[in-house]
């Protein structure tokens, strides 16, 4: 998403454009949504339930961010455009910059109302999984879990490899990883779903264009208090295998790697993260709990909108992203966004790709909300 109007907007419209900007934010909204949660917050009950004070202590502190930022925006906007009603155009010339300063404001407290999921604070558990088509799809993988990892890098963020399946000569089968930082969760959510790369094969000794697919799937790493999940022994079956390794001094030639294999789902989570297999047993159930607790969730939900005579899925659709690479583009398709850099945005440079994602997610549920009321 490119920066959202950051030139200087002629004086004469500049208060009413940010009036309108209210609309946007829905402070009134979110005033009475806040004034909900102060109430919560001061009954001492509350905090005798841990996972619910949390979250009612994160909402409460990201909306009281967008309501005093509006306010204070507010307050800025309305004495700089009394001064620039007032002034004249050497004056306006002066004040440009000041202006440009409360846009930029602007913009990133309307990015700020975007992160509409549940847990966007949070670290993600991101798992990129091959599709078929052997060592192109592998490839794929592999170049997928690099550019979440760069992306990663770029912000300064922590990106810990869980679990990796390495292809048979190229890429990975599978890639799992922990992204850590502030709003990973949030960020890397609208990631979620499949992608398609289209380009000429270096595998093809015939020069051919082919088409491979890969996974993203996405999870907030919710709070251990808040999952509340057991999961019976008889559920699960466990098995360790020796960690991979690039050789040397380094490689470990235990069996410390754990594989827990949820058998009711089929789901399974590997960890071969560290040296230990009992650390790799806590890791690796730590996040099979956090996957059933994605799948509660979403089922929930499910439920809910049947209940309300929805006929669509709450799911996400498949393709979400084409990377053309012969033709040098790269497309978003919920959002119409189109890049003409791909080497950079494999390279990490996700973030207009993250906004426009955020901007049809936070767009739909305020759809799907206004229906609700309907």
């Amino acid at each position: 998403m490119e920066p959202r109007g950051r030139e200087a907007r002629p004086c004469r419209n500049y208060w009413k454009n940010w009036r309108r900007s209210g609309s946007t934010f829905d402070i009134p909204g979110k005033t009475r949504r806040l004034n909900e949660l102060d109430r919560e917050l001061s009954d001492p009950e509350l905090w005798n339930n841990a996972g619910r004070a949390r979250q009612v202590t994160q909402e409460a502190g990201t909306l009281r961010r967008i309501v005093d930022g509006y306010r204070s925006l507010e307050s800025d906007a309305q004495g700089l455009s009394e001064m620039l009603e007032m002034a004249d155009a050497d004056e306006r010339e002066m004040l440009a910059e000041e202006q440009q300063g409360i846009q930029a404001r602007v913009d990133d407290l309307y990015r700020e109302t975007l992160f509409t999921m549940k847990h966007a604070d949070t670290s993600a558990i991101v798992r990129v999984k091959s599709g078929a088509g052997g060592t192109e799809s592998q490839d794929w993988a592999g170049m997928l879990s690099r550019m979440f990892m760069r992306w990663a890098e770029r912000h300064g963020f922590k990106a810990e490899l869980v679990d990796q399946q390495d292809g048979e000569q190229a890429g990975v089968l599978s890639s799992e990883f922990i992204i850590r930082g502030e709003k990973a969760y949030g960020m890397m959510a609208p990631e979620h779903g499949v992608h398609r790369l289209v380009r000429v094969s270096p595998f093809d000794s015939n020069n051919r264009r082919h088409t491979s697919f890969a996974s993203v799937d996405v999870v907030a790493e919710v709070p251990e208090e808040e999952i509340n999940i057991h999961i019976p022994d008889s559920d699960l079956r466990r098995d360790v295998f020796r960690s991979q390794g690039a050789g040397g001094q380094g490689v470990n030639t235990t069996d410390s790697a754990v594989r827990l294999t949820h058998i009711p789902t089929g789901i399974a989570v590997a960890s071969q993260v560290t040296r230990s297999q009992i650390k790799n047993h806590d890791i690796a159930l730590q996040i099979l709990k956090q996957r059933l607790y994605d799948i509660e969730i979403k089922k929930r939900e499910a439920e809910e909108a049947k209940a309300r005579g929805e006929q669509k899925k709450i799911e996400w659709g498949s393709q979400i992203r084409s990377y053309v690479l012969d033709k040098q583009y790269i497309k978003d398709h919920r959002t119409g966004l189109m890049k003409h850099n791909p080497d950079d945005v494999l390279d990490g440079d996700l973030d207009d790709l993250m906004w426009a994602g955020l901007e049809w997610m936070a767009g739909k549920r305020v759809a799907e909300e206004g229906a609700d009321d309907e």
